[in-house]
């Protein structure tokens, strides 16, 4: 049978709207590339944190290289060079000048040599916990600067 349009009403009834087959198959598709997308989307978040981070330290470091040229000798915190800023994932940078420090408080290789002989400066990454070793669970994701300065970034990469 033929409506006003000439359509028959088998035909009228598909150009009307989807089927429940279709629209599970749309849904699934959707429920696929979002299981894709989303830990990669995660993990490109993460990425830029720790870029954000070794940016961080090394503007930090810098202007903590002024201020020792200009006072000869490094300051006892980081608000001193106006720095108050937190890392990415909201937690203080840890710094410590080596001037004064023991040897218990500077941190330390998987040799177990100092990271750096003018100060350590680090953030304690994603979990916001460190210990001074970095063979520590606790400080593989900590982002670092260590050889004066010559390597900045995850400590689990140095």
């Amino acid at each position: 049978m033929k409506d006003r349009w000439g359509t028959t009403t088998t035909r009228r009834r598909w150009l009307l709207g989807f089927t429940l087959l279709e629209l599970l198959i749309v849904i699934a598709l959707i429920g696929v590339l979002a299981a894709i997308g989303l830990p990669r989307y995660a993990d490109y978040r993460e990425r830029m944190k720790v870029n954000d981070a070794v940016r961080d330290i090394g503007v930090i470091a810098a202007k903590l290289s002024m201020y020792a040229m200009a006072n000869a000798g490094y300051p006892d915190s980081l608000t001193q060079i106006g720095w108050t800023q937190p890392d990415p994932w909201g937690n203080d940078y840890q710094y410590l000048a080596m001037a004064g420090a023991t040897v218990g408080q500077k941190r330390k290789d998987r040799s177990l040599h100092p990271l750096n002989s003018d100060f350590d400066l680090y953030s304690m990454g994603p979990d916001g916990r460190s210990v001074p070793p970095l063979t520590a669970k606790a400080s593989e994701d900590d982002i670092i600067r260590a050889n004066d300065g010559a390597f900045i970034g995850k400590a689990s990469d140095y």
